[in-house]
């Protein structure tokens, strides 16, 4: 029988090493910290977006997400503008100079994502390991009315 928490204990030390190693090599070359990558992506791969709905994709705070956007708006890679459905919150928009950042950076972490895990793994593995991983996290999800896993 496989024990699972050793295998979360080795999911959990992977991505904190993936993390750090990505997001080193981001700051150094980039100047962009793993993090607002990630926002950028969503952002690029959104259009437009509340606070909220950033901080809901990536499990964190709405005041980390808010403290991170702010860091995106003052480096000028992200724009807030007034949401005119709901006047307590903002609409999130990614700036020319954040399309050009991301476009940029995007090739650094695929290149090491492609050395620690997709020279590991062969192409089936990989794509098996996609779908688990998306699976599994998709029955973690947090729903935001309940603030319970989604069954």
């Amino acid at each position: 029988m496989t024990d699972l928490t050793s295998m979360f204990t080795d999911l959990v030390r992977l991505e904190t090493r993936l993390y750090n190693v990505i997001d080193a090599r981001l700051k150094a070359e980039h100047n962009l910290p793993l993090g607002q990558f990630e926002f950028l992506r969503f952002l690029d791969q959104h259009g437009v977006a509340r606070v909220y709905d950033m901080a809901h994709w990536a499990a964190i705070t709405v005041g980390a997400t808010s403290k991170a956007v702010d860091r995106l708006e003052a480096s000028g890679r992200c724009r807030r503008t007034a949401n005119p459905d709901d006047r307590r919150s903002s609409l999130v928009t990614m700036t020319p100079e954040g399309k050009r950042i991301l476009a940029e950076a995007a090739p650094t972490v695929e290149a090491e994502l492609q050395n620690w895990v997709g020279s590991v793994l062969p192409a089936a593995t990989l794509e098996q390991l996609g779908a688990m991983l998306s699976m599994l996290r998709q029955r973690v999800e947090v729903d935001p009315c309940t603030d319970r896993a989604e069954a």
